[in-house]
């Protein structure tokens, strides 16, 4: 099969010939690539940023974000059969650990991670297991929702986190309404009667954000903090959702957040640097987000089957996904890149 590997660190990825994967454990599910997601977190890779965490043997296939149909499943697999349309949990999960067995298997204690630290999607053929296979609606386009699977899940995990913290006539703050932010806008629509207030540098993404359900936008300007604490008569929202975590939205957004207010970190890239004395004194909370649960993803995959949550795709065929990365790093892609196979 077709598939594309990261050869060496801080060089382009390649398209190669590679053995296809066959279905050897119990099991195992070999699912048919229907679409793949090009996530900023593959750039980080093949900058090296991920060399010494993931541990992962050169060559190997990124790719994280992962739907199509079952292709061949092993002898035990009884939750999906060949044919059937998934989506992909993005973690391989053992199923025993006391994470597993609590819900939690994000934090499973012995998981691999396709595209990270094992072979993942940028393919033709990418194998997982029967524990991490979603089946999808019959409504429902692998290519169409496969970015659902890390983005859309990790905004998932937060809003449906901060959701339930949240009660009518609170107030949150979004930070940034791109390809992770305008998911979360709409699981938080969806899941929240809080007003909620959405902050982007674009026009254009704040007019996406109206959109879909913000009932206020604010251009990043340097005054929006300002008028948050004025729309709230100067006491803060109850939530801070920061999709973006660098270049002065962790300082807006503490400025924004109110007393015993929960701040909710899903971008990354910048530093939360506040005095211990504000902390305490006010009683804020940092949370968190890595990517979400299987449980999760299979709500996600019920509000994307009502109509509820949408992606906003650009499509690629394989061929392409040196332009589909280079668009991704110009900052050229609206919503999500997707490979098409």
């Amino acid at each position: 099969m077709k598939a594309v590997q990261v050869i060496e660190y801080d060089k382009p990825p390649v398209l190669v010939d590679v053995k296809d994967p066959e279905a050897t454990g119990p099991l195992d599910v070999v699912v048919r690539v229907g679409g793949a997601g090009v996530c900023r977190t593959d750039l980080h890779i093949l900058e090296g940023q991920w060399k010494e965490k993931s541990g992962v043997a050169l060559p190997y296939t990124i790719g994280h974000e992962n739907a199509g149909w079952v292709e061949a499943v092993g002898q035990a697999v009884t939750n999906v059969r060949v044919g059937d349309p998934v989506i992909l949990h993005p973690l391989i999960t053992c199923g025993l650990c006391r994470a597993c067995r609590a819900g939690d298997d994000v934090h499973c204690m012995d998981s691999a991670f396709p595209g990270i630290d094992a072979d993942g999607g940028y393919a033709e053929y990418v194998k997982t297991t029967a524990r991490s296979v979603v089946p999808l609606d019959p409504s429902l386009e692998p290519a169409s929702v496969a970015a659902l699977a890390d983005a859309g899940l990790t905004a998932y995990h937060a809003a449906a986190k901060a959701a339930r913290a949240l009660r009518p006539g609170d107030r949150a703050v979004v930070i940034g309404a791109g390809g992770l932010g305008h998911i979360g806008i709409q699981v938080l629509r969806a899941l929240s009667p809080a007003e909620m207030i959405v902050i982007d540098r674009s026009a254009e993404a704040l007019a996406l954000a109206d959109g879909l359900g913000a009932d206020h936008t604010f251009l990043a300007d340097g005054t929006e903090a300002e008028r948050i604490l004025d729309l709230t008569g100067g006491r803060g929202a109850e939530a801070v959702l920061d999709f973006v975590g660098e270049g002065g939205a962790v300082e807006t957004g503490v400025a924004c957040l109110r007393r015993n207010g929960n701040y909710y970190v899903i971008g990354y890239g910048g530093r939360i640097d506040v005095p211990t004395i504000d902390v305490i004194s006010t009683e804020i909370n940092f949370i968190g987000n890595l990517v979400g649960s299987y449980n999760d993803l299979s709500e996600l995959m019920v509000l994307a089957a009502r109509g509820k949550v949408s992606l906003h795709t650009q499509q690629y065929p394989l061929t392409s996904f040196r332009q589909a990365l280079e668009d991704l790093e110009a900052g050229a892609v609206r919503g999500r890149a997707i490979l098409i196979p």
